[in-house]
Formats: structure tokens, sequence, C-alpha cells
């Protein structure tokens, strides 16, 4: 059987665990409460286009699109003709 020293180390032991556990969640919170005070959400800012598609529109979607058809498409269609 355990003894009575034993037992106040395990007791300690977890009421240590369970005080520090507390201690981090609530400095966690601070810190995250902190932070969104300070830094609050930004209204979303319109997505900019990348370079290229700026510059040759749809012509180079349409060039990309194909390459990566004309690249992949053996390998798509030997994967898809084994059931994957």
């Amino acid at each position: 059987m355990i003894s009575i020293l034993a037992q106040e180390r395990l007791l300690g032991a977890a009421l240590g665990s369970v005080f520090a556990g507390v201690v981090v969640f609530e400095q966690r919170k601070s810190i995250y409460n902190s932070i969104s005070k300070n830094y609050p959400p930004t209204t979303q800012s319109p997505m900019r286009k990348p370079v290229l598609a700026k510059k040759y529109g749809p012509e180079f979607s349409h060039l990309w699109n194909s390459a990566v058809d004309q690249t992949f498409g053996p390998v798509i269609q030997a994967l898809s003709s084994r059931g994957w």
C-alpha cells in the first residue's frame, strides 16, 4: 500500500500541475486579449492580381492551364485507369 508520504507527494504534484495549468491558461488569455485590443482586425483589402495576369490577362491563364494539362495529363490518365 502507498505510504502517507507518497500520497502527500502525489497530491502535491497533482495540485501543483493544476495550479500551473491555470496560471499558464490565464497568462495566454491575457496575452491574446491584449493583442486583439492593440491590433484590431483590418478590413479586407481587395485582392491584387498577379503581375503576369495584369500584363497578359486571360491568354496567360489559358496557356498555363494548357501546359499543366499536357504535362500531367498522362499521369492523371494512368492513375485514373488504375482506379485512383
